[in-house]
């Protein structure tokens, strides 16, 4: 199914309007570029309330830019009634309202994976961190501990363990292969068993966790995998087990593994999402077995690039009557 937008009388080399909700930080850092090339409605720098705005601004409106940090809900989008077309800038769309979307007619495409690779590389990252002690050993350094203290506690090398991965998709995938290459055995959970793949397949998160050194949550937040890393797959990774979370936050039972941290019943974490972002238990602010990133493993110069190409690439083509680049397709 093709979405294109709606013939209309415009002016001569009036450019397309679409109307940017959040903004997206690849709106800031393109701003300049999205305005070349489309007429943009900002309603952030409106003394209008959000609703007021699009009522009185965006009626013909056919298509939106929207951050992850934005609910298109059924409500916001009853004020957009010629809206045609939605373009996420981000992978994961449980921020839009999928099934109002569909009734009303209006396609959705995503970031793809234009962030995949960026996002697999942080993970990795995070977990070497964590067991190299890397980020503890630069505040031992910097803090002056060093000369006073010469013995640094010993950290856990990364081949050979056994790695579990929630949610084998792209970002999964990248992140197996990756780690792969330090030696580790790789295992994962998803909702279908992959044939393509040659890493054991576990339905059963607790079974994954109890058979895993490491768990690397990479899966989407649905109703189904809301706190789906429970108390009970927590105390299943053991004591030496570490958990890194690149998918969303509320995938974790945030306030079980605060409490599992504190009471050493899993060893570590490497934590890029937050279930109340940008709020952060300020129990983890202490425990140096815990790294923290501010949700920041899709910003690369390079990824940031590439998703304002495609951004637009996606808007230029429903302008034109061509298919989209990355449509979220119907299930």
């Amino acid at each position: 199914m093709e979405f294109m937008a709606e013939h209309q009388p415009s002016k001569v080399h009036q450019p397309p309007e679409i109307i940017v909700l959040g903004p997206p930080s690849v709106f800031k850092l393109y701003y300049k570029q999205f305005s070349s090339r489309f007429r943009v409605l900002r309603p952030w720098e409106s003394p209008l309330s959000l609703p007021r705005f699009l009522t009185a601004e965006a009626q013909n409106t056919q298509a939106a830019l929207i951050s992850d940090g934005i609910r298109l809900t059924s409500a916001v989008l009853h004020h957009l009634p010629s809206l045609r077309l939605v373009v996420a800038t981000s992978a994961g769309i449980n921020h839009i309202d999928l099934v109002e979307c569909r009734r009303r007619g209006i396609a959705v495409a995503n970031a793809a994976s234009i962030f995949s690779a960026d996002v697999a590389d942080l993970a990795v990252g995070l977990l070497l961190d964590v067991l190299r002690r890397i980020s503890a050993g630069n505040r031992f350094v910097k803090g002056g501990l060093w000369p006073m203290q010469e013995a640094y506690p010993l950290g856990f090398k990364l081949g050979g363990k056994k790695v579990g991965i929630v949610g084998l998709g792209s970002i999964g995938l990248y992140v197996a292969k990756r780690l792969e290459a330090f030696g580790c055995a790789i295992s994962y959970s998803s909702r279908k068993e992959k044939p393509s793949v040659s890493y054991a397949f576990c339905p059963d998160i607790c079974k994954l966790a109890a058979n895993s050194d490491i768990l690397v949550i990479c899966c989407a937040l649905t109703e189904q995998t809301h706190h789906m890393i429970s108390r009970e797959v927590l105390l299943a990774l053991g004591k030496e087990g570490v958990l890194v979370n690149i998918a969303r936050g509320a995938v974790v039972d945030e306030k079980e593994l605060v409490s599992c941290l504190q009471s050493e019943e899993i060893g570590g974490a490497g934590l890029d999402v937050f279930e109340n972002e940008p709020s952060v238990p300020k129990e983890l602010h202490e425990l140096n077995n815990v790294v923290m990133s501010p949700h920041c493993a899709v910003f690369t110069e390079e990824s940031m690039r590439d998703l304002y190409e495609l951004m637009c690439a996606n808007l230029e083509a429903f302008f034109s009557n061509k298919p989209l680049l990355s449509l979220i397709p119907e299930e």
